[in-house]
């Protein structure tokens, strides 16, 4: 019978096992680390890197009205000051007067104080200051001098570049809308009370996509991908359950929405966004015509009318999303003679898709196992060999770390061109002709549902 750990011991867990197995490491770490700053290891790059390739594939590849971008991450200071976010890309701040601490003042419910027993802030008989308002965004400089007309900012948010790029896609790859503009990139963020592991840091990887529309079918595009979005989480095995969409109140709109809506995720620490769906109408392209004088419009040539697009914009971190997987797979199982501890990731996102193992290290079985690797290798199959130990304890090792698949190699091997396949999910094993063993896998993966 399966059991979930709850709250504050199941993040304590998954931090440990990304450490120990090599999901994610603390920044900077031998110097003593630099306040929530991560670096992701052997397993964590990969899990990171098929959970964008997921989301591309899903928003870019699989339609043929969406294209992709790279924008800068430096641009000129000026699109920061249209956009609103050096004026306006803030939140409120206050300090404990006792012990220095820094919280946001509209999260301090979310907060604890450093001090021991940590209590959240204002319950630890410390007196607040009134709230101040802290710019987010990340200054620096550039050339080599540093004053007023070399500053620059950190981007902290991938969209302006795809707004600037807004006619020079439409016309170079003849796009009429509706149609998206997508891209994947690093973003930064001075938070205040960054936390809860990688899932609100200052530097992490967004992955967000403008969908431009004529203004009339922008209520219908927005449904669109709300329900598209959620579905996406939903298709890779996220459980439903643990799911929800949430429409924010007027009070909360950004300034440049007139409907968002979050993708949500029930955390150990209580339900928080996974994703954002926002209505951003034609505040940023218009935002942009009047300060650069450029007409960034879309021409109809059959109605010969000029127009701006409202935008529809899905956008969520990769950092949040890679966790999330992380967390809604992580399960222990408490079998005849142990606790099996096992990632229930969807074959398309886990880091290893095969683990192939030799039963023993003799009778060729080794070098046949090596040759199966590297032909799963060249198929484009994600896979890790593995030759040491009892063959149960390489398996709790790979369920350990969510592979899904495991071949193994032995007399029969050897003898009839057979492997063993064990399933992850279930422990159950299939005998397998070599020469089958590639489409098996690919069916399999296609088909996967979690139980």
């Amino acid at each position: 019978m399966s059991k979930q750990k709850q709250a504050a011991p199941l993040m304590e867990t998954i931090v440990s096992l990304c450490k120990r197995r090599g999901f994610i490491f603390q920044a900077s770490e031998i110097y003593g680390g630099i306040g929530n700053t991560y670096d992701y290891g052997p397993l964590g790059v990969e899990l990171k890197r098929r959970v964008k390739e997921a989301w591309w594939s899903r928003t870019v590849t699989e339609r043929a009205d969406v294209v992709g971008l790279d924008s800068a991450i430096l641009q000129n200071p000026k699109v920061w000051e249209v956009s609103g976010h050096v004026g306006g890309f803030t939140d409120p701040m206050v300090d404990c007067k006792t012990c220095k601490g820094r919280f946001r003042a509209d999260k301090l419910e979310d907060a604890r104080c450093p001090e021991k027993p940590s209590k959240i802030p204002g319950e630890c008989h410390g007196e607040l200051t009134e709230p101040r308002s802290f710019n987010l965004m990340f200054k620096t400089n550039v050339g080599p001098v540093e004053d007023s007309g070399s500053i620059a900012y950190l981007r902290p948010e991938t969209a302006q570049g795809i707004f600037l790029n807004f006619l020079n896609v439409q016309q170079s790859a003849r796009l009429k809308p509706p149609f998206g503009i997508a891209q994947i990139g690093k973003s930064f963020r001075n938070e205040i009370t960054p936390g809860n592991f990688v899932f609100r840091t200052r530097e992490f990887e967004q992955a967000e996509m403008e969908f431009f529309v004529p203004p009339a079918e922008n209520d219908k595009w927005y449904d669109f991908w709300r329900n598209e979005r959620f579905r996406w989480y939903s298709d890779l095995g996220i459980r439903e359950e643990k799911l929800r969409l949430r429409d924010h109140d007027a009070d909360e709109l950004s300034h440049y929405s007139n409907a968002t809506c979050d993708v949500e995720y029930e955390y150990p620490f209580g339900w928080g966004e996974l994703e954002g769906i926002a209505c951003r109408t034609d505040f940023d392209l218009k935002r942009h015509s009047e300060a650069s004088g450029t007409r960034l419009e879309y021409f109809d040539p059959q109605t010969k009318e000029h127009y701006m697009p409202y935008v529809i914009e899905p956008a969520g971190g990769i950092d949040r999303m890679a966790l999330t997987f992380l967390i809604d797979a992580y399960d222990e199982e408490e079998l005849e003679k142990e606790t099996r501890t096992v990632l229930h990731f969807h074959p398309e996102i886990a880091p290893t898709t095969v683990g192939v193992f030799p039963l023993v290290k003799k009778d060729g079985m080794p070098e046949k196992a090596q040759e199966i690797a590297k032909e799963l290798r060249r198929a484009r199959f994600s896979t890790f060999y593995d030759e040491k130990a009892a063959i149960g304890r390489r398996y709790r090792r790979q369920d350990e770390v969510g592979t899904p698949y495991c071949v193994t190699i032995d007399g029969d091997t050897m003898a009839e061109d057979v492997v063993t396949v064990r399933d992850r999910d279930s422990m159950e094993q299939e005998r397998v002709p070599v020469a089958e063993l590639r489409g098996w896998l690919d069916e399999a993966v296609r088909n996967w549902k979690r139980g």
